[in-house]
């Protein structure tokens, strides 16, 4: 098979590759039928994310079809179409438990692409199958559901539930790729009076205003004035970074009222400040979070009953063997007004 392989630092190439096998019982082996690319990815191609080894096949989002199980899988058949989570759950541990999916202790959290080989192949091992993937009723299109892989239930949990989101909120979205517009219309679930949406790139900001924002900003004009104006000089209920860099989580916690609460969703591959002189009297909850996908089966009910409209979501697509393209496409939004880029058998 074919696979996209990380060669360190800014260096991929879509390369031959044993075929995946059965390792553990619990595993199952899926045929890639649609993938996606995060912006992890890119943080991993640019060195944020140190703990990816060269060799490692990316990719941690997919909807593909059943070709073999272990003998400890017995919820999944041979045929079945199926969305990989981006989080493994060995359903045993601690935090599994509690539903801390991404905090698992017993070999899962966040190993697709990371600490295992990934998704972005024509074929892939799912770990902890069982608990590890969703069934996938017939109407919901592979495009759609590959979205319900990791940046609805990211946006959802990271940002909105984390954030506390509630009734006449005024939500400030910081970086409105993929990420921050899910969080944009997962956030319109709980009618905040505004969703504020600030990014660098104009062609973002339209896509904003499509998925529920209200007012728009560039990055670079005044986002202070605009949220005071608002907010009677107070500063934003909730404010999201959905972008992962010193600036713009130094932002975010500008842009916060006393008593707000600031979610942080992007990562992070360098320090940020946190400026605990302005912060420390003003009653500001910090949250940080890797997404557990404990809200994936509700999100996916929300999809079939037409209440998530994430067809706008997907900007490009390719097939799978041009991954190499799609990856050009996906890192340059500015350029290309890519959002999410899907690649399909």
């Amino acid at each position: 098979m074919k696979g996209l392989v990380y060669g360190g630092p800014g260096k991929r190439s879509w390369t031959d590759l044993p075929d995946p096998v059965i390792t553990d019982p619990r595993d199952a082996v899926i045929r890639v039928d649609a993938v996606t690319i995060c912006g992890t990815d890119l943080h991993i191609l640019g060195g944020d994310v140190p703990e990816v080894e060269p060799g490692r096949v990316l990719g941690h989002e997919a909807v593909g079809t059943v070709v073999e199980t272990g003998s400890g899988v017995s919820g999944l058949a041979e045929g079945d179409r199926v969305l990989a989570s981006c989080i493994s759950a060995c359903g045993i541990c601690r935090f599994c438990r509690e539903g801390s999916y991404g905090q698992c202790l017993g070999g899962g959290g966040w190993i697709l692409g990371h600490l295992i080989h990934g998704v972005q192949a024509e074929y892939a091992r799912i770990p902890f199958a069982d608990l590890s993937t969703y069934r996938l009723p017939a109407q919901v299109s592979d495009e759609a559901a590959v979205l319900l892989a990791d940046i609805l239930p990211t946006s959802y949990e990271v940002g909105v539930l984390n954030g506390r989101v509630r009734p006449g909120d005024t939500v400030v979205v910081v970086g409105t790729g993929p990420i921050g517009l899910a969080a944009i219309l997962t956030a319109r679930l709980f009618s905040p009076a505004h969703i504020v949406a600030i990014d660098k790139a104009e062609s973002r900001l339209q896509a904003a205003k499509v998925f529920g924002a209200d007012v728009t900003v560039l990055a670079d004009a005044d986002p202070m004035t605009v949220v005071k104006s608002l907010t009677g000089g107070l500063g934003a209920d909730v404010v999201m970074e959905a972008v992962g860099t010193p600036a713009t989580f130094e932002l975010c916690t500008s842009l916060v009222r006393p008593g707000g609460r600031v979610a942080n969703i992007g990562v992070h591959g360098k320090p940020a400040t946190l400026h605990l002189e302005d912060l420390w009297i003003r009653n500001i909850t910090i949250t940080t979070g890797l997404v557990d996908t404990y809200s994936t089966p509700k999100l996916l009910d929300m999809v079939v009953a037409g209440q998530l409209a994430t067809g706008n979501m997907v900007t490009h697509r390719f097939p799978l063997g041009d991954i190499m393209t799609a990856y050009d496409t996906f890192a340059r939004p500015g350029e290309t007004g890519a959002l999410k880029v899907v690649l399909s058998r």
